[in-house]
């Protein structure tokens, strides 16, 4: 915390010198500077820089303690998972933004994207729950009650056409927390800023060496530790935007000699088997990046690209493996190439 110096006056200093020392000393008590905050939330760890004459951990801990109590599905007092108990709750403005951005997505890519996904997600293994026997009877039944046509606000009330249905975030709350944090940056004046929660992030203005700010786009290569921080691609980010990288070379687990990701095809109900790697979404905000990231997952490298195309404010750089090669492709934005850099380690600030 910044400390306050009084300037006691002294009468052998001439008034104008003591008025040089006073301005002198205030300008020192408000000298701007880079500060950085980092912790977990949502089990995964965030990093946050800012330049501002004042730490501003208490108000980052607020925001991010209220967001975890609407949509932490691993907190059991939060909103999300009374509403997944099916209790008598009014749902919050953070869960309504959420919800509703969920619900956008879903319909613009026909499903790809769906938060009632969840049992299905479990069934293969990737959510809170484990079960060894999958068959396709199993996969119907679970299909039953997941579909986000199924579910509704009304009044400030979740609405479900089945009790079983159950709502998860976690492939847009991280970007949308950013998104909250950013908020209350500006409501602050901050002008640079750098929010990264889980790989997703939020960012405008410059970092502390007055550059743009610089997200590594990592090699997609599998790595359950999450040690490789080889990159492929940096991209230069100096406006207010939000991105994320979605990619199933981390998260997956080999069974039988079957490598099964755990991005799952709320469609099929099955892990989706497209070409893409890492899908990167470069958006207004970071949910609307976290979401289509996802999206473009399940979607596939065509499907997702002729989308990109008539959502005029996202950009994207997509990864994804040839069929008759063992290397991987690159896509991308025609306005993401001029931002496009190649790796240069001793001069990349990871996101």
């Amino acid at each position: 915390m910044t400390k306050v110096h009084e300037c006691p006056v002294r009468d052998n200093i001439p008034l104008f010198r003591y008025s040089v020392i006073l301005l002198l000393s205030c300008m020192s008590c408000t000298q701007k500077s880079y500060h950085e905050e980092s912790g977990t939330i949502f089990n995964t760890l965030y990093s946050i820089k800012y330049e501002s004459t004042d730490i501003l951990s208490e108000k980052i801990n607020r925001v991010l303690q209220d967001f975890s109590l609407s949509m932490n599905p691993f907190n059991p007092n939060s909103t999300i998972s009374k509403v997944n108990r099916n209790e008598e709750v009014e749902i919050d403005d953070l869960f309504i933004t959420v919800f509703n951005k969920a619900m956008d997505v879903s319909e613009k890519t026909d499903g790809a994207f769906d938060a009632t996904a969840s049992p299905l997600i479990n069934l293969w293994g990737f959510g809170f729950e484990q079960n060894d026997s999958i068959s396709q009877r199993t996969i119907d039944s679970i299909k039953a009650f997941t579909g986000y046509k199924k579910i509704r606000i009304e009044h400030k009330k979740v609405i479900k056409d089945d009790p079983r249905i159950t709502l998860n975030f976690s492939a847009i709350a991280k970007g949308y927390a950013c998104d909250v944090i950013s908020e209350m940056f500006e409501r602050e004046g901050i002008r640079n800023y750098l929010v990264n929660i889980g790989g997703d992030g939020t960012s405008k203005g410059k970092n502390h060496i007055g550059q743009c700010w610089q997200i590594g786009i990592n090699t997609p290569e599998d790595d359950i530790t999450g040690f490789n921080r080889d990159i492929d691609t940096v991209v230069l980010i100096c406006n207010k935007k939000g991105h994320a990288t979605s990619g199933n070379y981390r998260n997956f687990y080999i069974k039988d000699g079957k490598k099964y990701g755990h991005i799952i095809d709320p469609r099929t109900g099955y892990p989706s088997e497209q070409s893409i790697i890492s899908a990167t979404v470069i958006a207004p905000d970071g949910m609307t990046a976290d979401a289509y990231a996802t999206a473009f997952m399940v979607m596939g490298v065509e499907a997702a690209c002729r989308l990109a195309e008539t959502i005029p404010e996202i950009e994207y750089f997509i990864l994804f493996r040839d069929d008759n090669s063992f290397s991987y492709q690159k896509k991308y934005s025609k306005s993401l190439k001029p931002f496009m850099r190649p790796y240069k380690p001793l001069h990349v600030l990871l996101n």
